[in-house]
Formats: C-alpha cells, structure tokens, sequence
C-alpha cells in the first residue's frame, strides 16, 4: 500500500463518519485551502534570549536566504504565501528586486514590521518618549517603513512599540498618552488606502510599570480614533496569565477592528513558543470564533493570519513547518463544529449538549482530511517527513557554511 492509499482509506473513514454528522467536507476542504498563514523572515534566522543568541546550522542571514525558507515552508504546505519583513533586520536596496526574486520562489512580501525598540535613544520610549528629536527619530523610521509597504505592495504595516516606564515618576502617564497619538495619527495619514495599520499591544516587557499599549482595550481605543485604516493585532504571547483570548477576538470581529494574528504561545509571559504547544484548545476556541464570525454578512472577514515565534532550541524550518500544521489543523477542528446544533443547544439552554458539540470538532483526528487536500494539491502528505528527505537543510547548511 502506498502512503497515498495508506491515507485515501483513512479518509475514506473520516469522510463517511463526518457525512453522519451533517459535515460538508468539500465547503470545508475549500475553507482550509483558502487559509493562508504569514511566516516571519525572523522566524528563519538565529535569535535567543535577553542573554544571548543562539546560532543553528544554515540559519538564514541574508533577506534572500529567509524568503528562500520561506518558499520551501509554503511548497510543503501549500497555504504560506507571503513572508512578514522587519526592517532594518530585513532592510536591502532595491525592494522592487526582493519583490521579483520573492516571486520567482512562488511567494510574495507580505506585512512590514518597524523596529522601534532596538536603538539606545529608544530607552525611554520610541513614540512616546519625552524627547521631541527621539520621537522626530522613530517618526522617520516609521514613514520609511511605509514607503517600504508601497515598494513592496504590502498591505500590513505592522506596529509593536516597547514604549513604557520601569518606575514610578519616571514620566507622566497622560503627556506619553497624547505624545503616542500624535504619531500614530501622523503614521496612519501616510498609510495608502486599501493598506492598514495594525496596531499591537502587550501587558509588560520590556517595561516594567507601565507599557503605553498595554492591552485590547487601548488598542481598540487607539484605532477607534485613528480611522477605518487602523485595527488591532493579537499576539497570543501578550496577555495576562488567564485571559480569556476568544471573548476579545469575538468582540473585535464584531467591532470590524480585527485586524490579525501573531500567533504563538506562552506558559508564563511572552515566551514565543511553537503555536499550540501549550494550550491548543485555546486556539481552537479562537478560531471557533472567528468560523462563527464569518458567517455574519456584516463582518470584515480580512484577518492577517501570522506567524510570531522564536524558535530556539527547535529546528528552524521544521518547527514553522509543525506550527502551520496546527493551525490547518486547529482551524479544520473549527470548521467540523456542527453550527446549526451548537446554535440549537445555545438557545436552549444546554449548556452540555453545546459544549459537547464542540468537542466533536474539536477531538476529531483530522489528519486524514489534511492530508487528502495535500494529495489533490499535489503536494505531500507528511510535510515534516518531506522536508527531511529533501535534501534542503543538508544544502543549505553547506551553503551558508562558507
């Protein structure tokens, strides 16, 4: 038996078992296929800790090299066809050459990421910091990035500031309120229309007694006054131990200021892990969210999807190999929820019968459906096991060797 055959008879299984529940697998199939998720051109390259930087074998290091891995992640999947810039990490001098040799590996440049925490005179902030000629600094660097979006016909300018104060008195909370609106303000008046900005937040760190964007609500309030280019971006690395992650997607996808993803996960601050290596039902309750958001006409349905992880002691390639996976998989689980009874059981009353259809979606092994989109796609069913036997890594750590 061939592993086509080996996974043609599983689906086969699955298929039949899914039509007894009132599944339509083809819409579902369809859905997932139309899944793309973003990977990060710093996902490729060395990174590490606050104590160091811990180097891999044929780590990507030029802007080429991360796209060239980026292009194999998506040959695999099949559902990652841009890669998110950071700038200056990523910074070259022909972006209209990027762009055309990005195409010739079957992807494209996706969101550009401002970095405006990494310069000495960002100490005391980016945006928000007291010095008019540090805020003229980040300011600059900020339009740049948005010419970069133009250059790169990029929709997403996505923005993360490390602004904050470590101790009490150290600045005045309101000033750097209004300091950060000012800017914004002048960064979302260059933003192209049919772009957006995306405005990120995070509870602490590198601040310690105030961060300037500290949460959704701040977010929401920010974009709220900015305009209809401007939505919030959740990292799910960002929050308090405990929050409840799918209440503020379902409020901002009924709000229209969703605007996307960094996906990850934690276990106890912004730890950046591979997605769904801590808690994968939470993820799955996240995108059972926005499944259920999605068939409300009134909604925005344009959600960036992307990825956001260090990965450090985890083969680089492989592990945004197996955090793709999940997400298709995740997603798939979502989609298996049966809409009509889980609304039935809600409007009753039932609180058992609703969380049991849940479950159904989401214990159901939806490998064999993940694979079988892979074989009518023409790409391999087991992507990690394809990459391994591909020959790419040993290449390119003889490569980038010399």
């Amino acid at each position: 038996m061939t592993m086509d055959q080996k996974w043609t008879k599983r689906y086969e299984a699955f298929a039949e078992h899914q039509a007894a529940r009132g599944i339509d697998l083809q819409s579902v199939k369809k859905s997932i296929l139309a899944h793309h998720i973003e990977t990060p051109s710093w996902g490729y390259a060395d990174s590490g800790t606050r104590f160091g930087t811990f180097s891999q074998a044929g780590a990507a290091r030029t802007a080429q090299q991360k796209l060239a891995d980026a292009a194999m992640v998506h040959r695999l999947t099949g559902v990652c066809p841009s890669v998110a810039l950071h700038i200056p990490w990523d910074k070259v001098d022909d972006y209209a050459a990027l762009s055309q040799y990005a195409a010739s590996l079957g992807v494209t440049l996706g969101a550009i990421n401002p970095n405006l925490f990494q310069e000495t005179e960002y100490k005391m902030g980016s945006l928000c910091n007291p010095s008019e000629k540090v805020r003229a600094k980040a300011l600059e660097h900020c339009y740049e990035c948005v010419e970069i979006m133009q250059k790169t016909h990029s929709k997403n300018l996505s923005l993360w500031l490390a602004d904050g104060t470590d101790y009490p008195g150290q600045d005045n909370i309101r000033e750097r309120k209004h300091r950060l609106e000012e800017c914004l303000g002048a960064i979302y008046d260059r933003i192209p229309n049919g772009s957006r900005m995306l405005v990120e937040y995070k509870m602490f760190e590198p601040s310690f007694y105030t961060t300037d964007i500290p949460d959704w609500g701040v977010s929401y309030s920010l974009c709220k006054k900015l305009g209809e280019k401007a939505e919030v971006l959740i990292d799910l690395g960002h929050h308090a131990q405990g929050t409840n992650i799918e209440f503020i997607v379902a409020y901002l996808l009924d709000e229209g200021k969703l605007g996307g993803f960094h996906f990850n996960n934690r276990k106890y601050a912004d730890d950046d892990l591979t997605v769904g290596c801590i808690n994968p039902y939470e993820v799955f309750l996240i995108y059972r969210e926005l499944v259920d958001g999605w068939t409300d006409p009134r909604l925005n349905p344009d959600v960036a999807f992307m990825l956001d992880q260090s990965h450090i002691m985890k083969p680089k390639i492989e592990a945004m190999l197996q955090s793709v996976i999940f997400l298709q998989e995740t997603y798939a689980k979502a989609l298996l929820v049966h809409a009509g009874r889980l609304k039935e059981a809600q409007l009753a009353g039932d609180t058992i019968a609703a969380e049991e259809e849940l479950k159904a979606g989401y214990d159901a092994d939806v490998k064999p459906l993940l694979a079988m989109i892979r074989i009518e796609n023409g790409i391999d069913p087991e992507p990690i096991a394809a990459f391994r036997k591909s020959g790419y890594m040993e290449k390119i750590i003889k490569e980038r060797s010399k």
